[in-house]
């Protein structure tokens, strides 16, 4: 089977990956030398039932005009969906899985689409250019002329003239990110370093053959160094930690202490929350995991080598806290969010069963008038749900009379309503309210926005076209 590298970029209604939507994907596929082999471009309508963000629209200029240009998000969602899932595609971004990654998995549940097989299946991946470039910046500085404030793309690109136009158009950001990443790659040492560690058992196995250790109460505990964009330049990006184990209940997850904290020594069993910073690592995702050598610690200020050295002996003194410190940490449960919207259950649910995938594509396959009662069928309430918003968002005229109430609800909940439809972290979804508080805030110029959010009637009937 042949690999191919799919580099795309998103531009989003907000940051939200629940409740936010695409607006804008761009890709350019390649063979693993970077020979382009094809292009694509998808602009998205905005769903009747999202309110933009006028930040984003600030950055991206995605305004009122373009809000309903383009394919439905369903239509889009499919189209993405194939894309990805080519046999052999390894999807690749910029932050892309900080952001993009979990932004269209998200979409993809919202569809009735398998949110996870563009991972694993049929040979396709991911990585991300992003700490990779973090690598290159801390360990092969030359290879690119760096900007000073951060590493966001569009400084590199500004440095680097990597491609030309405007930032947060999605085409541009692909055509950067691949020029970044033929630069990068000339350099194969680090490059052929760094790219397994997209791969969960690479990423697993170099983390469990760590030979940098500590002892404590006579148990070796594996400290090193995590690095990640997030972490900012401040701290070159760069982490010392310590192993505190698998976690309890997050699957794939390791936890692990920060080190160069100096609140870490006033810690209390009653204080572990306030005095100490636990970093989650998913395998095969940033924070990439380096031993602690020298020539990697080396990056790190003298000041925090010292605080890391005298929590080190801290916690070697203290090995009853350190267990206490450990068990919280690994026994730590997001907060349950009882009232979560369907849209944002995709954490809170079980795989759909086959059953339930073949119903999915039935419902896809179907003529718009069936739909609805494929809809009906479904055993799971949060799906059943999914699909009737999927026919008010699209389809709304044919929807039964019984069906148009409920979306109608649903509506004016979502867009007009006071809040009250949360994620499953407890984040609102954004209504035209809110947005108009967040517009003060963003400033004058978004003058066709304003007018939008505060046309007469209800967002969705005089915007977006929904009929009664």
């Amino acid at each position: 089977m042949t690999t191919t590298y799919l580099f795309y970029d998103i531009e989003t209604t907000g940051l939200n990956k629940c409740f936010d939507q695409v607006l804008q994907f761009a890709a350019i596929r390649t063979d693993t030398q970077f020979n382009e082999l094809e292009r694509h471009e998808i602009q998205v309508k905005l769903n009747n039932d999202v309110v933009p963000s006028p930040t984003a629209v600030k950055i991206h200029h995605i305004g009122p005009d373009q809000f309903q240009q383009g394919l439905n998000e369903l239509e889009a969602m499919q189209k993405i969906h194939a894309l990805l899932n080519v046999p052999g595609t390894r999807s690749v971004g910029y932050n892309s899985l900080g952001f993009d990654d979990e932004f269209l998995r998200f979409s993809f549940y919202r569809n009735l689409l398998s949110p996870y097989t563009h991972q694993y299946a049929n040979q396709c991946g991911r990585f991300d250019i992003y700490p990779i470039t973090v690598l290159y910046y801390l360990f092969k500085n030359e290879i690119l002329t760096w900007p000073d404030q951060n590493l966001k793309l569009e400084n590199i690109n500004a440095c680097n003239q990597l491609a030309d136009g405007a930032s947060h158009n999605a085409m541009v950001d692909v055509e950067a990110t691949l020029a970044l990443a033929k630069k990068l790659s000339q350099d194969k040492t680090i490059w052929d370093f760094v790219l397994p560690y997209f791969q969960k058992t690479t990423d697993a196995d170099r983390v469990a053959s760590c030979d940098t250790q500590t002892t404590i109460q006579h148990k070796n505990y594996k400290i090193g160094v995590m690095v990640d964009g997030k972490f900012g330049n401040e701290m070159q990006y760069l982490i010392p930690v310590i192993e505190l184990g698998s976690h309890f209940h997050y699957k794939n997850q390791t936890m692990w202490l920060r080190l160069d904290t100096e609140n870490l020594r006033q810690t209390k069993s009653d204080t572990i929350l306030e005095t100490t910073w636990a970093i989650r690592k998913r395998l095969s995702e940033s924070p990439l995991f380096l031993p602690m050598k020298s020539r990697y610690i080396a990056r790190i200020s003298e000041q925090r080598q010292t605080i890391m050295a005298d929590n080190l002996k801290w916690l070697e003194n203290n090995p009853a806290l350190f267990h206490t410190i450990s068990q919280y940490h690994l026994n730590y449960k997001y907060p349950e969010v009882l009232d979560c919207d369907p849209d944002a259950a995709l954490y809170l649910l079980d795989f759909p069963t086959v059953r339930e995938e073949n119903q999915f594509r039935a419902f896809h396959a179907a003529a718009p008038e069936k739909k609805e009662a494929i809809a009906l069928q479904f055993p799971n309430p949060i799906r059943r749900t999914q699909a009737l918003r999927i026919m008010g968002r699209h389809f709304f005229d044919v929807l039964s009379e019984e069906g148009q109430a409920q979306y109608h609800k649903y509506l004016s909940e979502a867009v007009a309503g006071s809040g009250c439809i949360v994620d499953f972290r407890g984040e609102k979804k954004l209504t035209v309210d809110a947005a108009l508080l967040e517009l003060e805030d963003v400033g004058t110029e978004l003058v066709d926005l304003r007018a939008c959010l505060k046309s007469p009637g209800s967002l969705q009937m005089t915007l977006f076209g929904v009929n009664k």
